[in-house]
């Protein structure tokens, strides 16, 4: 290649490389919508490489994403079973949505107050288990039943997520470890009243609630089909704007957001730092016990002893996904839902194994925790082509 050929290819990738930096800095540079156009880059790029995964594997992707659709209910599947429809997949999918919102919810709000609430499982198991043994036994009506079930789950994961940011601000104890191990504390005195008193010997989990008590209507018929409708996800839903609210337009929120952002400045502008952790951690809480009873008293109708929820921790994931925006939370849990549960039907009809889907699932989570340095890397080529603007008019005016 002589040096003319040599210069050319130079500038050709020269050309290429400001192309694409301008491209990106026009799609993800405005930060007004940062928060919004990064995360689903991310996603965009995560697809992608799951695209390559089911390739590698022999299988069409964009069928197998197809499949994945129809799984849960949004797209049709060829055919169904007796009682079963396209309905009938949604709102199983939406079941499963209800606990995995709250979850992250609850990881989002502390996440805003510089805290990582990691005991979200604990603080749903204790939740479940309380509402569980009060109101779940009893022969309470389900008009009675569902409301205290709510309540109950907003007060035993309030007062676990207080405590844990009690500990933070009278012991300075972190919240990280203190989460863990009230996490294990919970998981073996739980199993332990469980296996003692209330274990089923059959199924060897906790004993059944009663249908009152459960907050997802089992087997409701509604135009021959038999429906599971999860009571929970239009308070989810509701809480995720509350939450949008309180944190954008009052002075509780205010305050939180400036302890998560500089708790030394907010200290100094008379800001109550401790105040503010607990309040942050009860409210985190709070959420974390929704998420609590409507996955064991809804999703599910019993507890297995020695288990906590991975749901508590994949929510950690999914807040990050969603950049700890409530209304960003939403859509991101009803993403990773909506790959969970279609996994199985994209696994029996496209032959692409269902750990598959976790692994599309990880690489969406992976790519979204890169969401800072994909940020770095935009800001970074917007600042080179502002120079190379500035270098271009010196070069103007000289020529003149």
């Amino acid at each position: 290649m002589n040096q003319n050929q040599k210069s050319s290819a130079e500038r050709s990738n020269r050309s290429f490389k400001t192309a694409f930096k301008k491209c990106a800095v026009k799609l993800l540079g405005n930060s007004k919508y940062q928060f919004v156009s990064i995360p689903i880059f991310a996603i965009l790029l995560s697809l992608i490489a799951g695209a390559i995964v089911i390739s590698l594997v022999g299988a069409n992707p964009l069928s197998a994403y197809y499949n994945l659709l129809q799984g849960t209910g949004i797209m049709p599947k060829a055919s169904y079973a007796g009682g079963k429809g396209m309905l009938t997949d949604f709102a199983s999918m939406l079941n499963a949505l209800t606990p995995m919102l709250f979850a992250s919810l609850a990881v989002a709000v502390a996440f805003k107050a510089g805290l990582f609430n990691i005991g979200v499982a604990g603080q749903m198991l204790g939740a479940g288990f309380f509402a569980t043994i009060l109101v779940g036994y009893s022969e309470l009506n389900g008009v009675i039943a569902k409301p205290l079930v709510l309540l109950i789950g907003i007060v035993v994961g309030g007062l676990i997520g207080a405590f844990i940011g009690f500990l933070k601000y009278r012991f300075n104890i972190n919240e990280v470890v203190a989460s863990i191990m009230i996490n294990y504390i919970l998981q073996y005195v739980i199993s332990f009243f469980i296996n003692t008193y209330f274990v089923d010997p059959v199924s060897r989990q906790s004993r059944y609630i009663s249908d009152a008590a459960r907050l997802t209507l089992m087997n409701v018929k509604f135009m021959g089909l038999k429906l599971e409708i999860p009571l929970g996800i239009i308070i989810a839903i509701a809480a995720a704007f509350f939450i949008r609210f309180l944190l954008n337009k009052t002075w509780i929120g205010y305050e939180i957001k400036l302890v998560g952002e500089n708790s030394k400045a907010a200290k100094y502008a008379g800001v109550d730092v401790k105040k503010n952790i607990v309040l942050a951690m009860l409210i985190s809480g709070a959420l974390a016990g929704l998420a609590g009873v409507t996955y064991y008293m809804g999703y599910f109708a019993s507890i297995q002893p020695k288990v906590l929820a991975s749901l508590g921790y994949d929510a950690i994931a999914v807040s990050l996904l969603g950049n700890s925006n409530p209304i960003g939370v939403i859509f991101s849990s009803l993403l990773i839902t909506v790959i969970s549960k279609g996994s199985t039907y994209m696994s029996s009809i496209s032959g692409v194994e269902q750990e598959i889907a976790s692994v599309i699932t990880s690489m969406i989570l992976l790519f979204s925790a890169c969401g800072a340095f994909i940020k770095y890397l935009v800001k970074h080529a917007e600042i080179q082509l502002d120079e190379m603007g500035d270098v271009s008019a010196a070069a103007s005016k000289e020529d003149k």
